[in-house]
């Protein structure tokens, strides 16, 4: 069944461990460079990750949020102090969109343009305690019973703003005066896509003549550093080996996924209101799929991924041998690799179309991996190439897939972008060429 009202992706921005321009960032990923590199954030021996995709160029300055007026920057400037580094990656990459999309004020009717960001859950940083427990201490011991007295007074009372998942939103919407539909959300690496279909269909509904979707995450980080090493697997924990050879999609090496942040965010509009302002269109969101399946107790990860690719080239109006790439969550991890890879076979064939995936270049980003996955995949239809996986030798011989290792694959007229979380939440988008 087609979808009433076409929707153009008419704006990207980026934060990432492979830069925050949008040009720059693309010649990297098509030269096949890698962001991972020893961490400078974090102490590696101590988290049991020496190496990571750290988004080292964003410094949480007001420089790093694009172009900006008067009061845009005096507002970004003055709420810096609410965002933690999760909140500010996510704001700037929607600046930047915005800015991308010659999107101004004046183009825009503020009370039908509107907001759909995804996150993680946000963590909080050791720091933000680390005076009032020290008050609470007596002998190296914390003492409860002056947390009430010392401690609570020196936490900064607006701490908690600075970690609510609804806040990157928020604050774009306040920042730019978006009074259209606004919402946030929590679902991991499903988030990116989730928005992304949220957004479109909101503009489908006649609800909104513009949205910005996008997603901001994070692996690099204190305590979600640590919860991901003790709850999943990450790479490199058998072998030493080069910081770029980590990330190993669907090769028969594959160990473990790369710890990354960043976000991204893309401007949707109605094709009718981007052909009017003049827009640049890079690109159509065809259709999107969704689906969690979990069974006694496991994530069913093929059956998942396999739905939500199905239903988005379903809702496309497309066959599977019509999708020109497949971009993958390629998390390099044994499980999910070969859940992915029997999904893709199921739904393809023996002869799937090319296949992507930027985790090898970028690490896994959370939250954001997502959206800057399609960013990718949308750079690659404007450029004509797709960009080579990195780092595959032999496809794993239990669940076999061969992803594409040459830059100069031309990518097709569509592609079908795809991430799942741990848990059996998948998300699937459809994108396409404007006909």
């Amino acid at each position: 069944m087609s979808l009433p009202c076409q929707v153009a992706i008419t704006g990207m921005g980026l934060v990432s461990p492979l830069g925050d321009n949008l040009s720059s960032f693309w010649d990297e990923v098509i030269a096949g460079n890698s962001g991972v590199r020893r961490m400078s954030s974090l102490p590696g021996a101590v988290l049991g990750a020496t190496y990571g995709a750290e988004a080292l160029d964003f410094t949480g300055q007001v420089e790093d949020f694009g172009e900006l007026d008067k009061k845009q920057r005096r507002n970004v400037k003055k709420g810096l102090k609410v965002m933690c580094r999760e909140i500010q990656m996510g704001v700037a990459a929607a600046q930047k969109a915005l800015d991308h999309a010659n999107l101004s004020v004046e183009l825009r009717d503020p009370d039908r343009t509107g907001v759909v960001y995804g996150s993680d859950y946000m963590m909080t940083v050791p720091e933000e305690f680390f005076t009032s427990m020290r008050l609470c201490a007596t002998d190296g011991t914390f003492d409860y019973d002056r947390w009430p007295e010392a401690g609570i007074p020196k936490v900064d009372p607006l701490w908690l703003l600075k970690y609510l998942p609804n806040m990157p939103a928020s604050h774009i919407a306040i920042f730019n005066d978006l009074r259209g539909p606004n919402n946030s959300l929590t679902l991991r690496e499903a988030a990116a896509n989730m928005a992304v279909n949220e957004a479109s269909m909101i503009i489908r509904r006649g609800k909104a003549d513009v949205m910005l979707a996008g997603a901001t995450g994070t692996r690099v980080h204190a305590f979600r550093s640590i919860h991901v090493a003790m709850q999943e697997t990450l790479a490199g924990s058998e072998e030493p080996r080069e910081a770029a050879e980590l990330c190993r999609p669907f090769d028969h090496r594959h160990d473990g996924q790369v710890l990354g942040e960043g976000a991204g965010a893309i401007v949707l509009e109605s094709l009718e209101h981007a052909r009017a302002r003049g827009a640049t269109i890079y690109g159509e969101v065809l259709g999107y799929g969704s689906s969690c399946v979990y069974k006694n107790g496991v994530a069913d990860l093929e059956v998942s991924l396999g739905n939500a690719m199905n239903q988005a080239i379903a809702r496309s109006n497309l066959e599977p041998n019509q999708v020109g790439h497949l971009h993958a969550h390629g998390l390099s991890t044994v499980t999910c690799d070969r859940a992915e890879a029997a999904a893709i076979r199921t739904l393809f064939g023996d002869k799937p179309p090319p296949v992507a995936a930027a985790k090898s270049q970028l690490g896994n980003l959370g939250a954001a991996g997502g959206i800057l996955e399609l960013i990718v995949s949308v750079l690659a239809l404007q450029a004509n190439r797709l960009p080579a996986v990195l780092n595959f030798d032999a496809p794993d011989p239990t669940s076999p897939l061969v992803p594409n290792t040459d830059s100069n694959q031309s990518p097709g007229a569509t592609f079908v972008t795809a991430s799942t979380t741990p848990q059996g939440q998948s998300s699937a988008v459809a994108v396409g060429k404007l006909a």
